[in-house]
């Protein structure tokens, strides 16, 4: 597996490849891989890569003030054997003053996916996700790009990012992994007590119940008010019960991220929760 940390390098390399005939699959990580991260190199593997570039940056743009750039979990060593193990065939550490030179001044924003859900509550983090998924992309030289339906409205502004900018490479987005309870995995899970972890579930299983909800009585009230079924509203109601605080559930379209009134075929259902300093996303399409 080779190593690469200057930008210039994995490009000229990755150009070389690509000239080769090679096809190549690039997943974007901010590293302390997990299940989840290996899941994405297994759909890089299943769709035929011949090269899997898997980059490993916490990317500071992204990150608002107060959040946790400086305590983010890091580890490189596990994070190289994993990679190998799990049959990439290069990596990417690149560092915040080799992304960013001197008097960067270029970003890129997206305009209308990311105005509401996450990137209402965390201002400039999807500008800052847009501008180093592009780097990468012109870095990367790839045919496609692997990224987890856990950060769904990422992947979402991801798409639309290429669609608009002309990349010419395809999007895939992988199912959730989960730990055996049921709780998304995320490099994050790791700042959670057994306690904080056990409540954590709330989130997982309200998704799943008020999905299994949805598929049997059909459309109802997205608010969960009217509708004879467990819908939004009481899923708000068991999470604040189960001791986490909600920063939002939204019932969105799936492809739009507009607002629906309704919860049906079509639509994807977000959460956003506190547990204790912990802020966990999770989500169901229906």
């Amino acid at each position: 597996m080779k190593i690469f940390r200057e930008p210039k390098k994995l490009q000229k390399w990755a150009k070389a490849q690509s000239k080769a005939g090679k096809k190549i699959a690039l997943v974007p990580t901010m590293g302390y891989l997990h299940e989840g991260h290996l899941s994405l190199i297994a759909k890089a593997k299943a769709k035929g890569a011949d090269e899997i570039i898997v980059s490993v940056f916490v990317n500071p743009v992204q990150f608002c003030p107060g959040e946790d750039y400086e305590k983010y979990p890091r580890d490189e060593k596990a994070d190289l054997a994993k990679c190998k193990a799990a049959g990439a065939t290069a990596i990417f550490f690149p560092t915040p003053t080799n992304m960013y030179l001197e008097r960067h001044s270029v970003y890129v924003n997206e305009e209308d996916l990311s105005k509401g859900l996450c990137g209402a509550r965390r201002p400039g983090h999807f500008r800052g996700v847009c501008t180093v998924v592009a780097k990468l992309f012109n870095l990367a030289h790839a045919d496609f790009a692997v990224f987890g339906q856990k950060d769904y409205q990422q992947a979402q502004i991801i798409k639309r990012m290429v669609r608009d900018l002309n990349f010419d490479l395809e999007i895939v987005v992988a199912p959730i992994v989960r730990e055996p309870s049921g709780l998304a995995r995320s490099s994050r899970n790791t700042y959670l007590s057994a306690e904080e972890k056990a409540k954590a579930l709330a989130i997982s299983g309200g998704l799943r119940k008020l999905a299994g909800a949805a598929r049997k009585s059909g459309l109802g009230d997205a608010a969960g008010e009217d509708a004879p079924r467990y819908g939004i509203a009481q899923l708000k109601r068991d999470l604040t019960k189960a001791g986490l605080k909600v920063d939002y559930v939204e019932c969105v379209d799936a492809e739009t991220l507009e607002t629906r009134k309704k919860i049906g075929k079509g639509c994807c259902v977000l959460v956003a929760a506190y547990d204790g300093k912990t802020r966990l996303i999770d989500n169901v399409l229906v």
